[in-house]
């Protein structure tokens, strides 16, 4: 397989007990326009290709310049990988492969790195403090990053995460907000070459708080940023009341809408757009993007799988990479 051109992603295998080996595998036989480096254990990638099926041959990953379009650099897991059935001593395989990948990509040999799922209980089942990629990009990174996902004609970014529903509203400031909308527009500027995105934003409460009846973060938080922002000229408008934000008419020529937490925005998109949506972390010096679901146990190794997402993010990569 000669050596290819373009950029040239890593993609990390993810929890190896899970479907990410096996979506892995299917590359073989779906190869995306462009190049790939899959990070993971190759003995594990060759068993589920051939429990599949699928080609098992993937070459070794002979460095940045001499990759061809697919191939393989191996970080083998130190316990045996039974498809299906998690085992805390890998968990610090899975880790691996993100560390190399980021390394990789801030060293340059990487051009962007796309993420298979792991899966968060048996990382901290295994001592390691782990509460999901967007985070530990972060804090590798030292940067400040926005979990954005894109599909199904929407591109919805979050203002929290992975927090508890409770702890929300204390995590919504207006400086961190205000981050959070720089964030959004810087890189939808630079990395989807959007000259000056429009960014729909939702309110916390019920009814955008119904004017302070059905709580006060709309008047003394969220409508001031927007506010301030406006009058600098970003594109920046709200608060919307989330129940009707996601609305045909309100979306109408919005580039990106903002949610407050993780269950506001991101059920509307799956709704629309799940198996093939996109998981793009923004605020990174690197292009990251990722799937939009979970480890799937159950099919790993045998069942029907949808590589559709995995695809997606692939493509997705690739394009903002080369426009990087």
């Amino acid at each position: 397989m000669p050596a290819g051109d373009g950029p040239l992603v890593a993609l990390t295998a993810g929890e190896p007990a899970g479907i990410g080996p096996d979506l892995c595998a299917l590359l073989a036989l779906d190869r995306p326009a462009g190049r790939v480096v899959i990070l993971g254990d190759a003995s594990v990638l060759r068993d589920r290709a051939q429990a599949r099926g699928l080609p098992s041959d993937f070459p070794a990953y002979p460095g940045r310049e001499a990759a061809p379009p697919l191939s393989v650099l191996s970080i083998p897991c130190p316990a045996p990988v039974a498809a299906g059935r998690l085992n805390p001593a890998n968990a610090r395989q899975v880790i691996a492969l993100l560390d190399r990948a980021i390394d990789g990509c801030l060293a340059g040999e990487f051009d962007a790195m796309v993420t298979a799922p792991v899966q968060k209980s048996v990382i901290n089942d295994a001592g390691i403090a782990f509460t999901g990629h967007t985070e530990y990009l972060a804090d590798r990174t030292h940067a400040r990053v926005v979990m954005m996902l894109v599909g199904g004609g929407l591109r919805v970014a979050l203002a929290t995460t992975h927090l508890a529903v409770a702890d929300v509203p204390r995590a919504i400031t207006a400086a961190a907000l205000e981050e959070t909308l720089r964030i959004v527009d810087a890189d939808l500027r630079r990395r989807f070459g959007i000259a000056r995105p429009r960014i729909l934003v939702a309110g916390l409460n019920p009814h955008a708080g119904e004017s302070g009846y059905l709580g006060r973060e709309e008047i003394e938080v969220i409508a001031p940023v927007i506010r301030a922002l406006a009058a600098e000229g970003m594109a920046v408008s709200g608060p919307f009341p989330a129940d009707t934000l996601y609305t045909p008419a309100v979306l109408e020529g919005a580039d990106a809408t903002l949610a407050m937490f993780h269950d506001q925005g991101l059920p509307v998109l799956k709704h629309a757009s799940f198996g093939r949506g996109v998981n793009v972390t923004l605020g990174l010096p690197f292009v990251r993007t990722s799937v939009d679901h979970g480890t799937a146990l159950d099919r790993a190794g045998h069942g029907e799988i949808d590589s559709g997402s995995l695809r997606e993010a692939l493509a997705l990569a690739l394009e903002l990479a080369a426009r990087a």
